[in-house]
């Protein structure tokens, strides 16, 4: 992962609207990932049983069509669960899933005309532009993730694929550290030189946050969080059994589908980040004088502690649903400061006195 971009590849006139551009879409992309986290909480994710990425713009706009949307959702498994609902109640989950698909093709929108009129205009050179034509390939291919995630569960499950759900938010993730690297990237000064070990230790910070991440929905995806809802203890002791940690078959079931060994290794990691990103901002302090650096790394440090302690209340107090979007909202508080701090740290290249592109 780098921030290295050619500032030849924008044209003058256009490098900072470029970057706020692309820093308004990550901001799209972080709101959608925070409603995602709601209508997840909110079993709302399967009202909604249709892929229609043009004709579903449009909620239903009558009695009648309400009725056919509620009666889609009662022939799926996860009605079971909820027999009785009323149409309002149906109404209210519809309107969370319904949010989340509109901010999707918002998002698409919001990228590929501003994009395309850049692209039109001679803005951008040939690199850039490869990168950005990425971006958008992961944000269709996202769309489609979803749906296959919401298949999952519209047959023989009450629920989505636990695998699939985390493969959807941590694509998002991707995509989102994909717009803030390039945006900060850039910027029309320099990095100041750093040692590798410190450049390299906050690259893999963020690898680090994507995979605690990545296990935090596993942990969502099984309602893992609402058992074992004691801490530093789980299951009664520091470290579980190995016949409770590892009972089912083959092995490796266990560390995505047993809800215990789920939750353990999430809360392991948790430590193996918290204490990474300590000692990162600690070697920081002491070996770069640049204030703004040095910052970035005590805020890193900062949110990830609040971040720790958050989600141990939130499993104590057995995952309200308050708490549980605050520590998805922290989640990604933590992977915005990682990944910001690590694309000031990665070198870019220097200002040219000319710039090469010109707009049309």
């Amino acid at each position: 992962m780098t921030a290295q971009v050619s500032h030849a590849q924008v044209s003058q006139p256009y490098r900072r609207a470029l970057r706020l551009w692309l820093y308004a879409v990550a901001a799209l992309v972080l709101a959608m990932v925070l409603v995602g986290g709601a209508t997840r909480l909110t079993e709302s994710g399967l009202s909604i049983t249709q892929w229609q990425p043009v004709m579903g713009t449009l909620p239903p706009l009558n009695a009648a069509q309400w009725q056919a949307e509620f009666e889609k959702y009662q022939a799926i498994p996860q009605y079971q669960e909820h027999r009785g609902m009323s149409l309002d109640a149906f109404k209210t989950i519809y309107w969370w899933e319904w949010t989340h698909r509109l901010l999707g093709r918002a998002i698409g929108v919001a990228f590929l005309l501003p994009f395309l009129w850049l692209l039109w205009r001679g803005a951008i050179g040939p690199d850039l532009r490869m990168r950005l034509w990425a971006i958008f390939g992961l944000g269709a291919l996202q769309g489609a993730v979803g749906w296959w995630m919401v298949a999952s569960g519209l047959a023989d499950r009450v629920e989505v694929s636990q695998y699939r759900l985390a493969t959807h938010l941590v694509l998002a993730c991707v995509i989102y550290i994909a717009m803030l690297w390039t945006a900060a990237g850039l910027a029309e000064r320099p990095a100041p030189p750093v040692p590798w070990r410190i450049r390299t230790a906050a690259i893999g910070l963020v690898v680090l946050v994507l995979a605690q991440i990545y296990l935090g929905a596993l942990v969502a995806g099984l309602r893992a969080g609402s058992v074992y809802n004691t801490w530093p203890l789980i299951g009664g002791a520091l470290v579980p059994g190995s016949a409770q940690l590892f009972f089912d078959a083959p092995l490796w079931r266990n560390f995505f589908e047993n809800k215990l060994t789920v939750q353990f290794e999430h809360r392991v990691f948790a430590d193996v980040v918290l204490v990474a990103v300590l000692l990162h901002a600690v070697d920081v302090a002491c070996t770069i004088k640049r204030r703004p650096l040095v910052w970035g790394a005590i805020a890193l440090a900062a949110v990830t502690t609040l971040q720790v302690v958050v989600g141990i209340v939130t499993l104590l107090l057995v995952v309200p649903i308050a708490l549980a979007l605050m520590h998805q909202a922290l989640a990604m508080a933590v992977l915005t400061v990682a990944a910001v701090h690590g694309a000031r740290l990665s070198p870019r290249s220097a200002v040219p006195a000319r710039i090469a592109v010109s707009p049309t």
